[in-house]
């Protein structure tokens, strides 16, 4: 089984805020960095902003996109190439301006942003169906667009927060046009959580989906139309998983937390539904959110964020970065 090799880690932006929550792609030629960017921190805040940045050559960046959303926070950034366009869609907590720890789940509500040449943005806009659910990673098949939501089962107002992750549902949701959306199959029908998705060549999807807490996250699975998926749990937690090809093999991303050490940013391939730890990044505190781009069948180069350089905590500096990876065939 090939290894990975960490060539080379750089910071590549800090401002002294909160910056987290990133996302990688190419779009016409072209690579885009996404991420949150807040000086209050990890948590809940208004003052939050989703910036997007745009590289020839992915050492040197400009930014292209900044959008946030009045009276709601906005964060986890993630791409959608698809129909001609490149979206970024985020999903955003709407925050009372009077107490920010007054707060409901049903009032989640996604918004994008959208480009057709990387350059000249359009929105921020809503996306219509996505009221209620917390929209994360996103693709595309077929000519049809897809995201994952989570929501409460049947939009309940839960008050006691483990019965209500017990009604957490995460949902496969599509879109013919990019901007409507409605549920399509249950990924997730209970600790519903964070999913990353992708589609195989035969249309199937493979997901790696955290769960509520820190319980073991699962493997999903489904075949067209996507309204039936099984589900196998992992041997440990998968936080802001991230799901990737590069070549023939399935390459998994997020916080590792196991027992009582430190939580990390971990590369693992994914085979026979089962993890295989290949590679620890060099990070600490708040950590994770990995996005990927392979650049050859060899090379390949991965964003996350990371607060060991800075505060240590989920307060701000935390910064973002980029590592460069290579394949060690065994």
């Amino acid at each position: 089984m090939a290894s990975i090799r960490v060539d080379r880690v750089r910071q590549v932006f800090n401002d002294g805020n909160h910056n987290a929550f990133t996302d990688l792609c190419r779009y016409n030629g072209r690579f885009y960095l996404a991420f949150r960017s807040c000086p209050d921190g990890h948590m809940l805040f208004t003052s939050s902003q989703i910036l997007v940045l745009s590289s020839e050559d992915s050492n040197r960046w400009e930014e292209v996109c900044r959008f946030s959303v009045p009276n709601r926070d906005v964060r986890d950034p993630h791409f959608l190439v698809f129909d001609g366009k490149l979206f970024v869609v985020s999903g955003t907590w709407w925050v009372d301006p009077s107490d920010s720890s007054e707060r409901d789940i049903n009032d989640h509500l996604g918004y994008c942003v959208w480009s057709e040449d990387g350059q000249q943005w359009h929105g921020p806009r809503a996306l219509d169906g996505t009221h209620g659910y917390y929209i994360w990673r996103a693709g595309a098949h077929n000519g049809m667009a897809y995201l994952n939501g989570r929501r409460v089962k049947d939009f309940a107002v839960i008050e006691d927060r483990v019965k209500r992750d017990e009604q957490m549902e995460s949902w496969l949701m599509c879109s013919a046009d990019g901007f409507y959306w409605k549920p399509l199959g249950l990924m997730q029908p209970t600790q519903g959580d964070e999913t990353a998705f992708l589609f195989e060549e035969d249309g199937s999807v493979l997901a790696v989906a955290r769960s509520m807490g820190r319980r073991a996250a699962q493997v999903c699975r489904s075949h067209p139309p996507y309204t039936e998926w099984t589900r196998s749990d992992l041997d440990r937690y998968v936080g802001g998983p991230m799901l990737a090809k590069w070549g023939d093999r399935y390459l998994v991303g997020g916080r590792k937390m196991i027992g009582d050490a430190k939580p990390t940013t971990a590369l693992y391939w994914l085979v026979e539904d089962q993890l295989v730890e290949v590679a620890e990044l060099p990070s600490g505190g708040d950590n994770s959110y990995p996005g990927f781009v392979q650049l050859s069948e060899d090379r390949g180069l991965l964003s996350f964020y990371s607060s060991h350089e800075g505060s240590g905590t989920s307060l701000a500096p935390s910064a973002i970065y980029l590592a460069e990876l290579s394949l060690d065939p065994a």
